[in-house]
């Protein structure tokens, strides 16, 4: 190497680099789709390459052909979920809330249908974006955007949404697996939690409709996140 030129940076594998393989009997959609049932079913722990390729009734190595590794194969299938999310546009700066609150129940039903996607992005993030993330992350960011956010905020306050909503998903999904291993619908499980004791309101009201005590839940922490969001606009 002549003196003073630099080495070139390292290049970092991902599978969107990777290039796709043509007439082949398994097709990436197909390992993609399989591994999210897997997924959905089983929860990350369970997902691997050999397993994943049994349900296929393929070899590993018929998979290594379309992704290097499980990384790989995690990055395919978060961007596949992704490709669920509904995110409307805000015309004007008066449509901003409307847009975000359906983009967040969008993003929370989404999480709720995949559960293992909230720990994926808790231990790796989106080191890769694909596609689907992508433009997921660009049209939220626009509804942020024409709200009418300085251009060095309008990132931060679509995080403060996402994080929340992220958050509260989470606590949810563990919930609600909790209460599919106790073979008890959640109104069952509800009742059970609130024992001989039938005097606390929130108690008698969980039981009573508990998926719509959850949203209620749920959407009040929304709402108080974008009323301090919309107070910094006005203050901007």
């Amino acid at each position: 190497m002549p003196a003073g030129q630099k080495p070139d940076a390292p290049e970092i594998a991902s599978v969107w680099t990777r290039p796709r393989r043509q007439r082949e009997q398994l097709s990436r959609e197909q390992i993609v789709a399989e591994a999210v049932q897997l997924l959905d079913a089983d929860g990350l722990e369970a997902l691997s390459m050999r397993k994943l390729g049994t349900r296929l009734d393929a070899g590993a190595t018929s998979l290594y052909r379309h992704v290097a590794n499980k990384d790989e194969l995690i990055e395919l299938v978060v961007d596949e979920v992704y490709g669920e999310l509904d995110v409307p546009s805000a015309d004007d700066a008066t449509g901003w809330r409307a847009a975000s609150v359906h983009s967040a129940y969008s993003l929370r039903a989404m999480i709720l249908r995949h559960p293992w996607v909230a720990s994926v992005l808790g231990q790796v993030g989106l080191i890769h974006l694909g596609p689907n993330v992508t433009r997921m992350s660009e049209r939220m960011t626009a509804v942020y955007a024409t709200a009418g956010f300085p251009a060095d905020e309008t990132e931060q306050a679509m995080n403060t949404v996402i994080s929340y909503i992220i958050g509260m998903a989470t606590s949810e999904a563990a919930y609600l697996s909790l209460i599919a291993r106790s073979g008890k619908t959640e109104r069952e499980f509800a009742e059970s939690l609130r024992g001989d004791d039938k005097s606390d309101d929130k108690g008698t009201r969980l039981a009573r409709d508990p998926e719509k005590t959850r949203d209620e839940t749920f959407d009040y922490g929304l709402q108080r996140v974008l009323d301090g969001l919309t107070v910094r606009l006005s203050a901007s």
